[in-house]
């Protein structure tokens, strides 16, 4: 009887114990609905302060560690420019930090004295007129991991669905709610000067690619020119106005080359211009989005996406320029 008394009690304690970790995961988020939608940010301008990395975007624990040990009751902000997918883990780039201040407010030089004193930088992200974005509840631990999981596959969706450019990816946590943001123009306002320099260089390196083959192309073509010409005969009419007809020309081959690049190049006006007329956008009468704060979240998901969420992000360029 005894024996039967003891089988019992660890049935219900395991019971109990199954249903408070259900319960658990229920209050992290499990079933919350995933709504992803564009429009008008309940983002407002920040100043950040932050540490860029080079690498997995697991070694970004450590960072927002690093930042709540500094100042705990600051919101954390996470920045993804690249697609973990489709970018090896150690190139992708992201900036993890704490928002300092929003909207007009300054943050005081005592806050940007103590995170610069363990290594953070100071930035400041405008407010973003139009974004792709939702939201998930923030409750434990574990409700960061289901935002990894659900949401991002949410937002490749609907962005690949609907052919948008959106990046990079940023979350914001504040209270009890994790927001996910990825504006659709100016992107390049969001890279801060670390990812920035990165991507003139890796432009610059292109481009010296790019004219390196140009001039070894024009070089043959020049060969195989100049063979046709010694062949013709000087007296010959004939001959000269088809070997002219055989002589490179320039000004199509530089239109032509402009072309290439521009085809590489992501634009920033018309990608998102054609992306807003896809769009029931949710703006004011002024067309403006309406600043407030809203935090959005870091990548970690499982999705089919296209190569990066950033392309070839000409955008920081276009700022510096």
């Amino acid at each position: 009887m005894s024996d039967w008394v003891l089988l019992g009690l660890i049935a219900a304690l395991v019971t109990l114990l199954l249903l408070t970790v259900f319960g658990f995961v229920v209050y992290s988020g499990l079933f919350t609905e995933v709504v992803v939608s564009a429009g008008s940010p309940p983002v407002g301008s920040i100043t950040l302060a932050y540490k860029f990395r080079v690498g997995p975007y697991g070694e970004s624990g450590q960072l927002f560690t690093d930042g709540c040990s500094i100042s705990s009751k600051l919101c954390s902000i996470g920045v993804y420019y690249d697609n973990p997918h489709t970018v090896s883990p150690e190139k992708c780039r992201f900036a993890i930090g704490r928002i300092l201040s929003e909207g007009d407010a300054k943050p005081s030089e005592e806050q940007i004295k103590r995170f610069q004193k363990y290594g953070f930088k100071i930035f400041s992200f405008p407010a973003p007129s139009h974004v792709v974005m939702a939201t998930f509840p923030f409750t434990t631990p574990l409700s960061i991991h289901l935002a990894v999981n659900r949401v991002h596959p949410a937002l490749d969706t609907y962005i690949k669905e609907r052919k948008l450019c959106a990046h990079p990816r940023i979350e914001i946590y504040k209270e009890d709610r994790i927001y996910f943001v990825c504006p659709l123009a100016r992107q390049g306002d969001f890279y801060v000067p670390e990812m920035k320099e990165l991507e003139r260089r890796s432009r610059a390196a292109a481009a010296e690619t790019e004219d390196a083959q140009t001039d070894v192309t024009g070089a043959d073509t020049m060969s195989e020119t100049s063979s046709i010409s010694m062949e013709a005969t000087p007296d010959s009419r004939d001959t000269s106005v088809a070997t002219s007809i055989l002589l490179p020309f320039p000004a199509s081959r530089g239109r032509e080359e402009a072309d290439k690049r521009s085809g590489h190049s992501y634009s920033e006006s018309g990608a998102s211009g054609s992306s807003f007329e896809e769009l029931d956008l949710e703006v004011t009468g002024d067309g403006e989005g309406t600043p407030s704060l809203l935090p959005g979240v870091g990548y970690a998901g499982n999705q089919e996406v296209t190569e990066k969420w950033t392309k070839e992000p000409i955008a920081a360029e276009r700022g510096e320029e």
